[in-house]
């Protein structure tokens, strides 16, 4: 029987998959970009080459060198209603120039496909299952979330998704689009102060406002060199954000 449990151990551990050992980068970093009913075909296409711009600009690209593995990976969602979570471009390693100018190109591919009203929770609870259903293991772990309202109206609650990202070692960071050139529709609430009390959160989060046309690339390029440079967290359930808690 020895000799028979042997020979099925040995079995087994040639017929078993092999596993893949998780490639390690610097960030894993989700782009939650609004395209629900406030905004046009037109100005959803005005945000992709927002982010596509803000990609590769030498100052990102030079917050990408800095890093210890030199390499951050990134997918980008268009989120809507509680069915519409629409990724647009799958998890892509940005490693320089060349592969940082094939992402903003594949950006502009895609049709738009996520429709309907805010469902602000359900976007949050999708951009964590594409962090923790992916190949690779990131120094830290970001949700960066933009919109034009704080508000939800289907879909999982806000604060249950957003509890759930923050226990699993995920920081939240927020893009408060006020773009009256873009979309004419601003909110008449300080939607800044909203994204941080509501939205954001986990060690260093913090949320930047894009109030106009001419602002929208260079904010999101100063939040993705934010969240490119942010150090790790020292102690905590999983990779973080080092800095103060927003929001929290």
């Amino acid at each position: 029987m020895r000799r028979y449990a042997l020979v099925l151990a040995a079995v087994f551990a040639l017929t078993a998959p092999a596993t893949v050992a998780a490639e390690e980068v610097d960030l894993e970093l989700v782009l939650l970009a609004d395209a629900s009913a406030s905004f046009d075909q037109g100005e959803i296409a005005f945000q992709r080459r927002g982010y596509g711009e803000a990609m590769t600009d030498p100052a990102v690209l030079s917050a990408i060198a800095k890093g210890a593995y030199q390499r951050i990976v990134v997918t980008y969602v268009e989120w809507a209603n509680a069915q519409s979570q629409d990724v647009v471009v799958p998890w892509t390693a940005i490693d320089g120039p060349d592969s940082a100018q094939a992402f903003a190109e594949a950006l502009m591919v895609p049709p738009r496909r996520a429709v309907g009203s805010n469902a602000i929770g359900s976007a949050l609870a999708a951009g964590h299952r594409l962090i923790e259903s992916n190949d690779f293991r990131g120094l830290r772990r970001v949700i960066d979330f933009s919109g034009d309202s704080a508000n939800s109206f289907s879909g999982v609650p806000i604060a249950q998704a957003r509890a759930q990202a923050l226990a699993a070692g995920i920081v939240i960071n927020g893009l408060a689009i006020l773009c009256r050139d873009c979309n004419g529709r601003p909110v008449s609430y300080d939607l800044e102060r909203a994204f941080a009390e509501l939205i954001v959160g986990g060690p260093g989060s913090f949320v930047v406002t894009a109030d106009d046309r001419a602002r929208f690339a260079a904010a999101v390029r100063d939040q993705l060199i934010q969240e490119i440079a942010g150090p790790p967290a020292e102690n905590g359930p999983g990779p973080r954000l080092a800095g103060t808690d927003a929001g929290n």
